[in-house]
């Protein structure tokens, strides 16, 4: 029997357009042992526990690759990650299945085909790529081959997650996104990105507000979320150091000092005065990434 804990990840991070990701300390556990015979899915709504669980898919599919026939599968789930909220619910699944194929079959893929294979799914290594590996990572594609590089990020800064009680599919907000951009609005994305990663890495929190800003998917998304500005001004007002709309959306993650005790207090009180019955959660960066272990049966 095989365990997989995958953590959360938040993509984008405001100008990292579909490059830029983290892992936070959120987590999605797996596990995974081959049976005489069938399918058994344990742990997630009736309505997913068949042949088409994307867990079970991409085991499938990677199971293909490696040339394996699994006699059957038994997958038991305990997931933590919010489905369709923007933290990586999907590549956290994909990963995992991915994952305990590899190990199930005792095959050797290296960490760089498991990032391949993952990717192919999922369609894009944004969030797999920082769950695979933790922390911050950056990671690009070109003619199909991913290059990525793991980013230092100084101490001194948590993440609060403010999460909406609605999904919204990654598809969606995708529509509301235009086909092209201005050359001034691209240069615009540069400059904050550039930024950012030197704020992050040098502990210059204090640029984050500025270095977080966006005008590639952000100011589109945003209409998608009920009182977004409404609330990310909120959260500058209560002292967080950055935000951003966290990967597709809805959730708004916000950055703010490791020693500050108040914010999080304070913002839930507020979205309970707003009657916005949202989840708040204070999360650290995971630097990690995905932890296997294998089970005494």
């Amino acid at each position: 029997m095989i365990k997989v804990k995958v953590p959360a990840t938040s993509a984008n991070l405001g100008p990292g357009f579909d490059t830029l990701g983290l892992a936070l300390n959120l987590y999605n556990t797996f596990l995974f042992e081959e049976i005489s015979n069938g399918l058994e899915v344990n742990g997630c709504d009736p309505g997913y526990a068949n042949e088409k669980n994307l867990v079970y898919t991409s085991m499938m599919k990677t199971f293909d690759k490696i040339g394996y026939k699994p006699k059957g599968i038994r997958i038991d789930m305990n997931t933590d990650i919010p489905i369709s909220r923007g933290m990586g619910s999907s590549a956290a699944c994909i990963l995992g299945g991915v994952i305990g194929a590899n190990k199930l079959a005792k095959a050797s893929l290296s960490n760089d085909e498991i990032l391949d294979i993952a990717t192919e799914i999922e369609g894009h290594p944004d969030n797999i790529a920082p769950a695979l590996f933790g922390g911050l990572v950056v990671s690009v594609m070109e003619d199909e081959n991913i290059y990525y590089d793991k980013i230092s990020v100084a101490n001194g800064i948590k993440f609060v997650a403010l999460i909406p009680d609605f999904t919204l599919s990654t598809t969606k907000a995708r529509e509301v996104l235009p086909s092209t951009i201005s050359y001034k609005d691209g240069v615009y994305n540069v400059g904050r990105v550039s930024l950012l990663l030197s704020a992050l890495s040098n502990g210059r929190f204090e640029l984050l507000k500025v270095a977080l800003d966006d005008k590639l998917h952000q100011p589109y998304r945003k209409k998608l979320i009920p009182r977004f500005d409404e609330i990310l001004n909120k959260c500058y007002e209560l002292g967080c150091l950055g935000a951003y709309l966290s990967g597709a959306g809805p959730t708004l993650m916000t950055i703010i000092k490791d020693d500050d005790i108040d914010f999080t207090t304070k913002i839930k009180g507020y979205l309970i005065s707003i009657n916005c019955n949202w989840d708040v959660k204070e999360l650290n960066l995971d630097l990690s990434g995905v932890i296997i272990e294998k089970e005494k049966i």
